[in-house]
């Protein structure tokens, strides 16, 4: 007799008592043999609202008919995405880190309303990763995620360019390296079609994070959104679920310590964004896995960063494609003792088991290099002090400068910082200080690609530091440093600094530090009160759930698991 994979749904498909529930499920096409089937979902991210999430309602149909002809009954169902690139810099960031919450939140709720027994989860921009996989790891029902695929390089004179060149276009443009057509031939020329950005920004970084968490598909976090590759790898992963459910393999029994230490070291030695470390925090913490900023910083000392991927270096996600994709980069690390092979993956094998089945990465290894790696550490580098107790994020790859010691200029928000920096009152030897832009703060941690892009554009890139509560997106390079915690909203030292006050970023002795004594910051904390937050809604509700940037930013950290730790 073959087993009965109705791990949940079989509440809803036997007995007389739910004939209306299963009336319901026969008017969208399941017929009697569909309900002798495991129900799958399959969660998809498709909108119409950025390029990175055009073709995935292609995408789904593809899963789903993986999982129809492994044996299951599917159905598709959709979840929302904020595009960040469109919203940069503007006032609809602040909902970017709180629609990924809302990702988990809904993806949870349709699988555990609808008694799915296992789910597909396919996402293409920036917070659609951790939000399937937190809602993978919170519903703990067999599940393999897919990623969209990056988008093509952009092609403008010969060169390769994408969606930062367009970022850094507005600052050579104020600067006068650039006239008003050539900024507009960038904006015509940098995103060619459907995909996520194309470098290892954020998108690619979570891709390649969670294939080497043993969460999807080997190989599937590299192949590009717009060919045959990416539908296999949907189809594939109908398929994949299915078999999961057969060999009783949950996502919890994939998600241990030793998978996220995999996809830290993964992270670092492609010079992955920041955000991943807010990311892989919230992913565990889903997974009731003890991941903390110490852990970042324990692999960070020892792996190399080996990729010379934008935006610090020259390559995009498709080049590294065309060479071996994640795989071959993985086959390097574990060959030199990087990951734990011994893994379980989605396949049902370990992650040395899967990597056997790929190619060694080809030659001519200008993108990767053991031998020359850019730096002998990793490049993202949790620096500490009294501006910063809980820990802050930075990000060093491809820096000449990595230390500054100079005057804060502080203000509150980035729109003001912006106009600064473009009225030239930003020199170098400044840090420029943006506060009150924290999850609480902002609310919603607002990415500041579009600062930070004009401080590259205008050659401030190095010669000024750029501190903040809030975050940056994978495709901001410079001296930038984010994720200050405590946040300026619930008192924390970035609050209590003033303009003129001397403050330290040094990245090799991972400090962050102001010159004020603990006696000088404890009496103007004595005068600081929080501002009011004027927010309503989804951003009001949000601010007073979210946790800490220090603990991934999470809305369902409560009061008793805060006192276990």
């Amino acid at each position: 007799m073959a087993k009965d994979l109705r791990i949940r749904s079989k509440v809803i498909s036997e007995g007389e008592t739910r004939v209306p529930n299963r009336a319901m499920l026969r008017a969208v096409g399941f017929t009697d043999e569909d309900f002798k089937k495991p129900m799958i979902g399959i969660a998809s991210t498709w909108s119409e609202v950025t390029p990175c999430n055009i073709h995935i309602d292609e995408l789904a149909r593809k899963a789903k008919a993986g999982a129809r002809e492994a044996g299951g009954a599917p159905m598709i169902f959709n979840t929302i995405t904020v595009s960040d690139g469109i919203s940069m810099g503007t006032e609809g960031m602040r909902y970017s880190l709180p629609s990924r919450d809302l990702i988990a939140d809904s993806i949870e709720t349709v699988v555990g309303g609808e008694s799915l027994d296992g789910f597909v989860a396919i996402g293409g921009c920036d917070k659609n990763m951790p939000g399937c996989m937190m809602a993978i790891a919170r519903m703990n029902l067999p599940a393999v995620f897919v990623y969209g695929g990056t988008i093509k390089p952009g092609k403008l004179k010969g060169n390769d360019v994408d969606i930062v060149s367009a970022f850094e276009g507005v600052g050579q443009y104020n600067a006068g390296a650039i006239d008003r057509q050539e900024l507009h031939q960038i904006e015509c020329h940098v995103c060619p079609g459907a995909g996520s950005c194309g470098g290892m920004y954020t998108a690619n970084t979570m891709a390649s994070a969670i294939e080497a968490l043993g969460m999807s598909l080997p190989g599937s976090s590299s192949n590009p959104a717009e060919t045959d590759e990416k539908h296999n790898d949907c189809f594939r992963s109908g398929q994949a679920v299915y078999n999961l459910l057969e060999k009783e393999i949950y996502p919890r029994d994939i998600l241990t310590k030793k998978a996220f230490e995999n996809a830290i070291t993964v992270v670092m030695a492609l010079g992955g964004s920041t955000n991943a470390i807010l990311h892989l925090m919230a992913i565990a913490h889903s997974a009731e896995v003890d991941l903390s900023l110490d852990d970042f910083n324990r692999l960070q000392k020892k792996v190399p960063h080996i990729a010379d991927l934008k935006p610090s270096g020259k390559y995009v996600m498709q080049d590294l494609h065309n060479i071996g994709g994640v795989p071959g980069v993985m086959k390097v690390l574990l060959k030199e003792g990087y990951l734990h092979g011994d893994c379980l993956t989605v396949t049902g094998k370990t992650l040395a088991e899967n990597l056997e089945e790929f190619p060694d990465l080809t030659e001519g290894q200008e993108i990767i290099s053991l031998d020359k790696p850019k730096r002998e550490d990793g490049p993202l580098v949790i620096l500490k002090g009294n501006l910063a107790p809980e820990g802050a994020v930075a990000k060093v790859s491809g820096l000449k400068v990595t230390s500054l010691t100079g005057p804060a200029k502080v203000f509150d928000d980035e729109p003001s910082a912006t106009e600064a920096i473009l009225n030239d009152e930003i020199q170098p030897g400044d840090v420029l200080v943006i506060r009150y832009e924290g999850p609480k703060g902002g609310p919603g941690m607002p990415e500041m690609l579009s600062i930070s892009g004009i401080l590259v554009g205008k050659g401030l890139g190095e010669s000024v530091a750029l501190l903040t509560d809030g975050r940056f997106s994978g495709g901001t390079h410079g001296l930038v440093i984010g994720h200050i915690a405590p946040e300026a909203q619930v008192g924390g030292p970035i609050g209590l600094i003033k303009t003129g006050d001397i403050i330290t970023v040094n990245a090799d002795a991972q400090e962050l530090s102001v010159q004020l004594s603990d006696e000088e910051l404890q009496a103007r904390k004595l005068d600081w009160k929080a501002p009011p937050l004027h927010a309503r809604g989804q951003l009001a509700k949000y601010a007073r759930l979210v946790s800490s940037a220090s603990r991934g930013a999470v809305t369902d950290w409560f009061e008793e698991e805060k006192a276990k730790k």
